[in-house]
């Protein structure tokens, strides 16, 4: 794949990830501070959220298709590892909270923060590993 290529997926996934992390705290905020809890606006904005959710994983599928083979390699073996330790991780969590063994709720949110920053450094890894 070229360069103008590549930069123009890029952007691409960028502008539909952006979108999607915006109608998500449309959907929790919105119904808090503007809708005032609407099951039916809310309804509507989470069903938004839901399809920019699926362009945000066309997109990014659209630029995996296009990699090299060691970029889909670099990819494969960090969403591998991500996938890995976010479902060992998210579990043993999940009982740290049913056991009461942490003093808080174990929510998405820490999860999804855990699972970003695996991802990013897996793709780090790779990256020096490979390269």
């Amino acid at each position: 794949m070229n360069q103008t290529t590549r930069k123009q997926q890029l952007k691409n996934l960028a502008a539909w990830t952006f979108s999607w992390v915006l109608s998500t705290a449309l959907v929790v905020f919105g119904a808090e501070f503007i809708w005032d809890g609407n099951a039916w606006i809310t309804m509507a904005a989470l069903a938004v959220n839901v399809l920019v959710g699926i362009g945000m994983i066309l997109s990014n599928r659209r630029l995996l298709e296009n990699c090299d083979e060691l970029e889909k390699k670099i990819q494969l073996e960090s969403m591998g590892l991500t996938l890995g330790l976010t479902l060992v991780v998210g579990i043993a969590f999940s009982m740290m909270d049913a056991t009461n063994l942490i003093p808080f709720d174990a929510e998405i949110a820490f999860l999804v923060m855990f699972m970003g920053i695996c991802y990013m450094l897996a793709i780090w890894f790779n990256n020096r590993r490979y390269r």
